[in-house]
């Protein structure tokens, strides 16, 4: 019997030029290359210079993944761009993407889940495409957050950098042994906007505001809610983390990702990591770390696939796919 599924069919990412190491960020504010590695595992970023916005780096992203794809811009139907970061209040950065790739006509929105923000995308994209409204969608995370950063503040400035990631879906009819989204599991909880977010907004303060977290409080419930829901996408599949090929998580901090590992029982070996080079690039992080293992050969056709994130709001969730 066969069921229509999105199947991964291309994965493309896009980093800005300039790099900035932890030693050139010693120079700004107070801390070290070793106090940046042993709380994070960071030792460098991408920072967006003049001319290179969210959207921008979102377009680089999506064509090199249709490239991937082997399929035309034009051909997408559906775009859906997660970002925190966006080149405008409105229209939504989605809108420039489509125009880019001349895929004028179809769906095109953004979604504001921050560091789940991917997931989000992904499970609205997944949802659209097995009811029929779209054959072909674009799922892209990407972010500025060097524009909404306090570079004063050494608790934040040094752990986030600037990137984009996508991936392209195409509905299929496949076997339900097949490749696809298998499951996804999304989840929210508003109790903790304290914890993480920005102090700023058009409605609130008229100002773009920048980012400030409680570190200690944020791990916490990180490697929780991280573990809880990987658990869930793997049981309503009858899975076991041993059944796992690899974990694509949130390159937040290299601690939540051991942390989380443990906590399931998973070796690090399956784990993919790129948060030292990348450093958090919020909605971006997740495809971009999928698009650097499945372009280095790691994750290969066949594997089993587990996406996951946690972000400010709080926000998190995870996707299973068969690649």
């Amino acid at each position: 019997m066969s069921v229509r599924r999105s199947v991964l069919i291309g994965t493309g990412s896009a980093l800005p030029k300039r790099v900035v190491t932890n030693h050139e960020l010693a120079q700004m504010v107070d801390t070290s290359d070793e106090w940046i590695v042993e709380r994070s595992g960071i030792r460098a970023r991408h920072v967006a210079g003049e001319g290179e916005t969210t959207a921008s780096l979102a377009i680089d992203a999506a064509k090199r993944a249709c490239e991937a794809a082997g399929v035309e811009g034009s051909s997408i139907g559906l775009i859906v761009l997660a970002t925190a970061t966006p080149d405008q209040t409105f229209p939504a950065s989605a809108t420039i993407v489509q125009d880019a790739l001349g895929a004028n006509g179809g769906i095109a929105f953004d979604v504001a889940a921050v560091c789940s923000g991917f997931l989000y995308g992904l499970g609205v994209a997944d949802s659209m495409l097995r009811a029929g409204m779209a054959s072909r969608a674009l799922v892209i995370g990407a972010e500025t957050f060097s524009r909404i950063l306090d570079w004063e503040d050494r608790a934040t400035c040094v752990l986030f950098g600037d990137g984009a990631g996508a991936i392209v879906l195409e509905a299929r009819e496949v076997a339900e042994d097949g490749p696809g989204v298998l499951s996804t599991k999304l989840h929210a909880d508003g109790a903790h906007n304290e914890l993480l977010y920005v102090d700023g907004g058009p409605s609130s303060t008229g100002t773009v505001g920048h980012v400030r977290m409680k570190g200690r409080e944020v791990f916490r419930h990180a490697v929780v809610n991280l573990a809880e829901v990987l658990g869930e996408v793997l049981v309503e599949q009858s899975l076991a983390p041993a059944d796992i090929d690899w974990v694509v998580p949130h390159q937040a901090n290299m601690r939540i990702l051991d942390a989380t590992a443990r906590k399931l029982g998973l070796p690090s070996e399956k784990i993919v990591v790129t948060v030292d080079r990348h450093a958090n690039t919020s909605a971006a992080s997740v495809p971009l770390a999928l698009d650097t293992a499945v372009r280095d050969g790691r994750i290969k056709p066949g594997d089993l696939v587990v996406l996951e994130a946690m972000g400010g709001g709080f926000t998190w969730g995870a996707s299973l796919i068969r690649v």
